[in-house]
């Protein structure tokens, strides 16, 4: 049985970060809130914890997992950043944009993209999110909560709890929040290529 938090939106109480930081650092599979709606997510080098995340989403091996960084620098650690790509992150995070760049070796093998060696990376504005990537001190792997048969992901914790709390260590509630797509943008081979349209204005990378 999962446990169930409720979080302040805007005040993460710091108690109940640090929980659930030692859950995830334990190997657990946790439901958090994100700028762009409520993502699973677990430890980057837990990979029975990424497993159980595959089988919650029914999703094969060869999903596109994003790594959630808190900050610039951290990115910089997990990605190859030149000074256009990096000029283009730092004028637009955080925000709802998920970039695509070539992983460095801190990356497990098994998150790279199989012929481009890429990796998506966000920077999140949402505060819880925020909150535990600076109590994790590492980036978090994290993918949409979007469960099998549904086209949207969940927004509302109460309603996703009887589903989950069987096949996930914690629910962080952060209220209800409805999916928002990031934009994606490939800065992987120099030039921008926009991915997809989402949330985040494309216009600074036309």
């Amino acid at each position: 049985m999962s446990q169930f938090f409720h979080i302040h939106p805007d005040t993460p109480q710091q108690r109940l970060i640090k929980q659930a930081v030692q859950i995830i650092q334990r190997g657990g599979v946790v439901v958090y809130p994100t700028d762009s709606g409520y993502a699973l997510a677990c430890h980057l080098g837990d990979k029975t914890a990424h497993d159980r995340i595959l089988r919650i989403r029914q999703i094969s091996g060869d999903h596109h997992f994003t790594l959630m960084c808190r900050d610039l620098s951290e990115l910089s650690l997990f990605a190859k950043v030149d000074n256009t790509a990096f000029r283009l992150i730092k004028n637009n995070t955080p925000g709802a944009y998920t970039f695509i760049l070539k992983g460095t070796k801190e990356v497990p093998r098994r998150f790279l993209n199989e012929k481009k060696k890429t990796i998506g990376l966000r920077i999140p504005e949402n505060r819880i999110a925020l909150a535990l990537l600076e109590e994790l001190g590492e980036p978090l792997m994290s993918t949409s909560l979007l469960l099998p048969g549904q086209q949207f992901a969940e927004a509302d914790p109460d309603e996703m709890r009887p589903q989950l709390e069987k096949q996930v260590d914690l629910i962080l509630h952060g209220g209800v929040i409805a999916e928002a797509p990031t934009t994606v943008v490939d800065l992987s081979d120099g030039d921008p290529v926009i991915v997809r349209e989402g949330m985040g204005n494309t216009a600074p990378f036309r």
